[in-house]
């Protein structure tokens, strides 16, 4: 196991303390689980673009034309 160092708002390992002391765990224990949640699910090496969710490019701008349809043009 490697020791690191990371800096938090005092609020938030507040927080993460006293969780650990309701729940008879260690505040170490809680940030080492939520470091190994992210890594599995924004980490992973095979994950597909497939895999992720979808991005919000915002509100439409215009509608599209057939003009506008390039896959015509692509498959020539």
């Amino acid at each position: 196991m490697k020791t690191i160092t990371i800096n938090v708002s005092s609020e938030t390992y507040h927080a993460f303390q006293e969780y650990a002391a309701r729940n008879n765990r260690t505040a170490s224990e809680l940030i080492r689980n939520a470091m190994e949640e992210y890594r599995r699910s924004y980490l992973r090496e095979d994950q597909s673009i497939f895999d992720a969710p979808p991005a919000n490019a915002g509100s439409i701008l215009k509608d599209l034309t057939p003009e506008d349809d390039l896959l015509q043009e692509m498959l020539e």
